[in-house]
C-alpha cells in the first residue's frame, strides 16, 4: 500500500510519520518538498502529485491553523483549508484513492453544553471555522472515499503549545489569568495519529466505515482547568513554580478579546468512533501527563 502524507512536520504530521509507517510505503511531504509538491498553496500541483504517485491513501495533516491570523487573510486560509482539500478530493476520486482529512470543533457555534454529534448543525464563528467547514463539504461532495476527523485543542511535546506557555508563565509571573468559560478536551497529536492509523487500516477492509468522525480525548475541562492541571503537575515534579495556586485567575472570554471568536462549547461526542471501531479513548489528563513527562524530563 502507498500512503501520501501532507504536513509531515506539523504536530499531527510528525506523529503520523511514525504511526503510518507500518501500514505501507510512506511518502511524507511538506510545503518545502521538491521531488513532489506538498504545498497546499498550490492545489493544482498537489492534485498532480496524487495523479503522478498514485497513492492508495492520502493523509492531509496540513492546514491554516493560525486562528486569529485567518481573520486578516481569509483568502490564504480558504486556499489551504478548502480549495486544496477540494483538489485533493477530486484527485482521490479520479484515482480511486482514500482521503483522510482533519477538521475541528470550530465548525460549530459553541452554544449549549451538550457534546456535539457528527450530524449536528454547524455554524462556524470565525474564518478558520468557516474555511474548515468548506473543506469538509468539498470532500463529501467529491464522492471520494474518505475519513474526516474532527478534533479539538491539539497539542504535542514537539513545538509550542498551551501547556508549555503556561509552564513558562508560571515560572515568570506572580499572577496568570486564563479563560474559564471555553470547554473542550485537550487531545494529543500522538493519540490522533495512533487512532488514525487504526481507523485507516480497518476502513480499507470495510469501506462502509468511511465518513465523518469526532476524535478527541475523553473528559472535558476549561482552559483554566487545563492550566491548573499542568501547573500543579509541574509543581509536583519539582519545577520552580512562582505563581501560587490562588493566583491562577479564572476569567471569562469577554475579558480576553481576540480577532477570531472562539466557541465556548467545544465538547465533541465520540460515541460514533466507539460504536464503529470499538475504541475507548483515554482521558485527556493521561495524554497531558505523558507530554509533561517528556518536556520536563531532566
Amino acid at each position: 500500500m502507498k500512503i501520501l502524507l501532507l504536513g509531515k512536520n506539523g504536530q499531527v504530521g510528525w506523529e503520523l510519520q511514525r504511526s503510518l509507517a507500518p501500514l505501507g510505503e510512506l511518502l511524507a511531504l511538506d510545503r518545502h518538498s521538491t521531488d513532489f509538491c506538498g504545498d497546499l498553496n498550490q492545489p493544482e500541483r498537489l492534485a498532480q502529485t496524487v495523479r503522478d504517485w498514485r497513492p492508495d491513501v492520502i493523509v492531509n495533516a496540513a492546514a491554516h491553523t493560525a486562528v486569529d491570523k485567518a481573520e486578516s487573510e481569509p483568502d490564504v486560509a480558504r486556499c489551504l483549508n478548502a480549495t486544496a482539500p477540494a483538489a485533493l478530493a477530486q484527485a482521490a476520486a479520479d484515482t480511486g484513492a482514500w482521503l483522510v482529512h482533519y477538521s475541528t470543533d470550530y465548525v460549530f457555534n459553541g452554544q449549549g453544553e451538550q457534546a456535539w454529534q457528527e450530524g449536528g448543525a454547524t455554524g462556524p464563528l470565525s474564518v478558520y471555522g468557516q474555511t474548515k467547514r468548506e473543506g469538509e463539504q468539498h470532500i463529501a461532495d467529491s464522492g471520494c472515499k474518505h475519513l474526516i476527523f474532527r478534533t479539538s485543542w491539539v497539542y504535542a511535546a514537539r513545538g509550542g503549545n498551551f501547556a508549555k506557555t503556561m509552564l513558562r508563565l508560571a515560572q515568570e509571573r506572580d499572577e496568570i489569568k486564563v479563560v474559564a468559560d471555553q470547554v473542550g478536551a485537550p487531545t494529543g497529536a500522538e493519540l490522533l495519529a495512533d487512532v488514525s492509523a487504526h481507523m485507516i487500516r480497518h476502513t480499507l477492509v470495510n469501506p462502509a466505515l468511511s465518513g465523518l468522525y469526532n476524535v478527541v480525548a475523553a473528559g472535558e475541562t476549561s482552559w483554566h482547568g487545563y492550566a491548573q492541571h499542568v501547573i500543579e503537575a509541574a509543581r509536583a515534579r519539582g519545577l520552580p513554580i512562582r505563581v501560587k495556586a490562588e493566583n491562577l485567575r479564572a476569567i471569562p472570554t469577554a475579558d480576553y478579546p481576540t480577532p477570531a471568536v472562539r466557541p465556548l462549547n467545544s465538547r465533541l461526542s465520540t460515541d460514533k468512533v466507539r460504536r464503529h471501531f470499538g475504541l475507548t479513548l483515554p482521558h485527556w489528563t493521561q495524554g497531558v501527563d505523558r507530554m509533561l513527562d517528556e518536556v520536563l524530563k531532566p
